[in-house]
């Protein structure tokens, strides 16, 4: 075994460590699931030079290095690396880092945080996200007079959870120049009051009529953010996570961060369109050894379910004078979506509503048909996604199978969604709502994701949501397709095998076998078979990557 670097204490307590040289390790004393169809668990790992060497129940009779990291889990349970399949890296590192109304329980409780940050940030402009009505006892959005009465006469903006609405202050409003005249943009809405002024929130492409107000940040900046995104990340035990919409202009940074040393989880990167003719011009991109992967671009198709602009092809239930927001045209996307097929890139759409994954998947159709493999540099084996699935008409499963499509969903949207989506879309359009385990029965890789900071980019939450269907105090609610649940086996491959095959590394990542990469991710808890209210409460112990350890808990 070859001498790497040994455990100290500058990764042993609540740390997180840069990526270092791959080290030799042995794992033993617990439960190790290798998410191997019908293998029974390990009970012994061995990694040399950051690859599986020795996956079994006894430790191999090997000649150890003295600086080899051996680890006694001390009955915890080793998994393969949780990858998140959908997350926002910068926006993990700045909920961090900016004004977070995440869990706020009412209007009260938000403008009581904005108040308080407002009188500790007395300069500039308050940037902040995170809040949702939902489940507040007022029952509805947040207005301009709010912000107005909370930091009077400050330009604020307040993103809604998720990241498809913004509240603007009167302040904002007025130096945006946005009144009752002015007109939204196309796929966007400015909503309203009965007397025609603006409540002062903006949703979907509206909010670009605001986007100049946002300070504009500098690398460094930018740069705690990402540390700061991979911080919290590596405590929760992500290995890797599917970046998406990344800004084109971050790529370079990522890169250097990397090569560095300072990136010490895997990133998959799907840039925002403003990069896609580059990275068509490049093809995919990879430094650090495939630490940071640039082989997608992420497109917009409509927006959200809460915010009523996710596409739908019939009116909303509890607001029938709209049907959503589509965001681009078949005319303007096939043509693009041909380019990335010509250039090797992998096509990640947004779509939520059911005409908006119907609208996707017959442009992917067009495309494939227009392009046929012999002009693809990846012939047949092409992987587009589509990022959310979230509302579909049992009709367009077909399309997942046949072209195929990945489906790139976020189980604990339906636990949060749960309690107003059956009032948004009506008891029918259940039926392919959140319809994990019906395409995962038909063969479709179903990706698993979390989309934060839209949520809290939990695994454990996650896991549960995918298994449970449920939110975090049990309740499922009587129309809310309890069929939809996955067992454990297939809540694992969403978080570890499938996010590899979506990103085309399933022969390094996604299982604990001899020959792949040492990606490991350590729970207090027994995943596959705690019970299903006790699965939120796991807690990561370590968080392994190459065989580094890139977090350890305290004891």
């Amino acid at each position: 075994m070859r001498f790497r670097l040994a455990l100290t204490a500058a990764v042993a307590l609540s740390a997180l460590a840069p990526a270092a040289l791959a080290q030799d390790m042995v794992i033993r004393g617990g439960i190790i699931h290798t998410g191997v169809d019908g293998a029974p668990p390990a009970r012994v790992v061995v990694v040399d030079d950051g690859i599986i060497v020795h996956v079994g129940d006894e430790r191999p009779d090997l000649a150890l290095d003295d600086g080899t990291v051996e680890i006694d889990l001390k009955g915890a349970t080793l998994f393969p690396g949780f990858t998140d399949g959908h997350a926002h890296l910068n926006g993990i590192g700045q909920r961090e880092l900016t004004l977070n109304l995440e869990g706020s329980a009412s209007v009260a409780e938000a403008m009581a945080r904005l108040s308080a940050w407002a009188e500790a940030n007395p300069e500039g402009p308050i940037i902040g996200r995170g809040w949702i009505e939902t489940h507040w006892p007022e029952g509805r959005f947040l207005t301009r007079q709010d912000l107005d009465a909370a930091a009077p006469g400050r330009i604020v903006l307040l993103g809604r959870a998720d990241g498809h609405a913004v509240v603007a202050s009167t302040a904002a409003l007025e130096a945006a120049g946005i009144d009752g005249m002015t007109a939204a943009p196309d796929g966007g809405e400015i909503l309203k009051d009965a007397s025609g002024a603006p409540t002062g929130l903006l949703v979907d492409a509206a909010e670009t009529l605001v986007s100049g107000l946002i300070p504009r940040e500098d690398e460094a900046s930018i740069r705690r953010a990402y540390e700061a995104g991979f911080r919290v990340y590596a405590r929760y035990g992500w290995t890797g996570v599917h970046y998406m919409s990344v800004p084109w202009a971050d790529v370079p940074l990522l890169e250097r961060m990397a090569e560095e040393g300072q990136a010490p989880l895997r990133v998959y990167n799907s840039v925002t369109p403003d990069g896609a003719e580059a990275l068509f011009a490049s093809g995919p991109r990879s430094v650090a050894d495939g630490r940071v992967i640039t082989r997608a671009v992420k497109f917009y198709a409509d927006g959200a379910l809460g915010s009523r602009g996710a596409a739908l092809f019939e009116p909303y239930a509890d607001r029938p004078d709209t049907t959503g927001l589509m965001q681009m045209t078949g005319d303007q996307i096939v043509p693009v979506y041909e380019r990335a097929l010509r250039s090797g890139i992998q096509a990640a759409t947004h779509a939520i509503g059911d005409r908006g994954n119907a609208s996707v998947a017959g442009w992917y159709a067009s495309a494939m048909e227009n392009v046929p493999a012999s002009e693809r540099p990846q012939g047949d084996d092409v992987r587009w996604r589509i990022e959310h699935a979230q509302i579909l008409r049992p009709s367009d499963y077909g399309y997942f199978g046949y072209l195929p499509i990945i489906a790139s969903m976020q189980p604990s949207h339906a636990i949060g969604d749960l309690h107003f989506a059956p009032a948004r879309l009506g008891d029918a359009r259940l039926d392919g709502a959140y319809a994990w385990k019906s395409l995962s029965d038909m063969g479709v890789i179903v990706v698993g994701g979390s989309d934060a900071p839209v949520e809290r980019g939990d695994p454990a939450i996650e896991f549960y949501a995918a298994v449970g269907r449920r939110d975090l105090q049990g309740f499922q609610g009587p129309d809310w397709r309890p069929n939809e649940a996955v067992d454990r086996a297939t809540a694992l491959k969403m978080f570890t095998l499938w996010p590899a095959v979506a990103s085309f590394r399933e022969d390094e990542l996604g299982t604990i076998e001899v020959g792949k990469r040492a990606d490991f991710t350590v729970f207090d808890l027994d995943l596959m078979t705690v019970p299903l209210a006790d699965i939120p409460k796991a807690k990561a112990l370590y968080t392994i990557v190459d065989g580094v350890v890139v977090w350890q808990a305290g004891d």
